[in-house]
Order: structure tokens, then C-alpha cells, then sequence
């Protein structure tokens, strides 16, 4: 079978009169876009803009619900409880539902934005509390869950659809958790280097950590960060490696996922 992978970006983190990324460019590269919900990022007019260009390239839509931190862009960890985090969830789902309307689309994945997804990677409650989310206001939404991690095993537990995801951009630690930004390199910025790392992990179903630990992992759907001024440029050298390694690169809702 030939391989499949989904291409994914964290989009739509401007507001008001601040832009954040270049989304447009974007669109014309990934298969799947995870529009900020008015939280960590975003706003309705951002949100419709993207829903209607999403669906003009053909790329599904998909929620990256954050916390209510705009200072810190949801990079900061805070500590709730898990059931108001799970209305917190579902609360910025319907947001990005209602804006999808517009476009005549739906929503078909959520993944989580910064520290909610560092914690929930680690922590089963958070994980099965944006679960929760997912499972009451539509289960049929993927969860896109850093392979490997306690996100993976909610949705599983959960019976929902699961994509497993990898970073393009990012070292792991030998855990396979995402490396913090606070350690210098975390975040990679040099697309021939991520596109070799990206060809990797596909080609051969598994992650390689900054300490050089290797790691098995089937992988569903990469990542790049839009908010990374290399965005654009590592975006289309992955997918251009991808291919040329003959991965078909798809949006979610085609993939098959299991």
C-alpha cells in the first residue's frame, strides 16, 4: 500500500489589526488547517477568512483550541480543572462551527494549541477532558494526538477517531514529548533539515530524539508551526521530500485512519 500522510498547520493566530503567519501561502501547500478559536489567538473575522480560503484550496478545516491567554499565546501552563477545561474545549469548537457555516463546511479535526497540548500529551484527565469535548459536540471530529502520548490513549479509550501526529519543527526528548521552547534548538528552523527529519520519521515509522534515541511511531498527520516566520518555506520543502519519497499527501478527512 502506498504510503499516506496528512500535512497540517496551526493557522489563524492574528486578531484585530495583528497578523501572525503567512496563512495564504499556507493553504496552497497543506492538506489540513487548525484555526486558532478566539482563545490563545483569533477572532471571527480571522476565523472566516481562513474557513473560506480553506475551502477554496480544498483543505479541511479543523479546531486548535488553546487557554484564555493571549499575552502568553497559549504557551503558558495553566493549571484547571478538568471539567471546566472540557467546556472550555466544546466552547471553542462551536465557535469555529459557527464560522464554518459560512463557508458550508464543517469541522472535522481538533488539536490542542501549545501548553493544553504539552499537559494533555502527559496528563490522561486533560487528554479525556478535550476528549469529552470532542466526543459531545461531534464525535465524528478526529483527535489529532502527539503520537505515543496520553492524547492517543483518550481517544482511544473514547472510541474517536484518531490521527497521530508528528512535528515537523520540533525536537523530541527521549520520552517522545515535544522538547520546551525554554531549551535553545527546540524549534527547528532550517527547511532542508526538516524535510530530511519529516522524510524520516515517515519513511521509516519512527522519531529520533535531540539525544539521538529512536523512537517507533506511525504517524497520521505533521505539523508545521504558522506562526514560524520558516513556515511557508518548510512547509513546502516537506511536502515536496514527502513526495518525492512517493507519500501521497492528503487532507484528514481522506486519510485512513486506524
Amino acid at each position: 500500500m502506498a504510503r499516506q500522510v496528512n500535512l497540517n498547520a496551526d493557522m489563524g493566530e492574528g486578531f484585530g489589526a495583528w497578523k501572525i503567519g503567512n496563512d495564504d501561502a499556507l493553504l496552497d501547500i497543506i492538506g489540513s488547517a487548525s484555526i486558532a478559536c478566539g482563545f490563545h489567538a483569533g477572532d471571527p473575522n480571522v476565523m472566516h477568512h481562513l474557513v473560506t480560503r480553506a475551502k477554496e484550496k480544498g483543505v479541511s478545516i479543523g479546531a486548535h483550541p488553546g487557554f484564555n491567554d493571549l499575552w502568553g499565546f497559549g504557551r503558558r501552563r495553566i493549571d484547571m480543572n478538568p471539567r471546566d477545561l472540557e467546556y472550555m474545549v466544546a466552547y471553542q469548537i462551536g465557535a469555529l462551527q459557527g464560522m464554518a457555516a459560512y463557508a458550508g463546511e464543517r469541522v472535522t479535526h481538533l488539536k490542542p494549541h501549545g501548553a493544553l497540548n504539552n499537559i494533555a500529551a502527559e496528563e490522561i484527565e486533560i487528554a479525556l477532558a478535550i476528549g469529552r469535548a470532542i466526543k459531545t459536540v461531534d464525535r465524528s471530529i478526529i483527535y489529532v494526538a502527539l503520537a505515543g502520548s496520553q492524547m492517543e490513549a483518550a481517544a482511544v479509550k473514547l472510541d474517536l477517531p484518531l490521527a497521530r501526529e508528528g512535528f515537523c519543527d520540533r525536537l523530541y526528548d527521549d520520552d517522545g514529548n515535544l522538547t520546551s521552547r525554554k531549551i535553545p534548538g527546540a524549534v527547528l528552523h532550517d527547511p532542508e533539515e526538516i524535510k530530511n527529519r519529516v522524510v524520516h520519521m515517515i519513511v521509516e515509522e519512527e522519531i529520533v530524539s535531540r539525544h539521538g534515541k529512536r523512537l517507533p511511531r506511525k504517524i497520521d498527520s505533521l505539523c508545521v508551526h504558522g506562526d514560524e516566520p520558516t513556515a511557508v518555506l518548510a512547509a513546502r520543502a516537506v511536502r515536496q521530500g514527502l513526495e518525492a519519497a512517493g507519500v501521497e499527501v492528503l487532507p484528514l478527512p481522506k486519510m485512513k485512519l486506524g
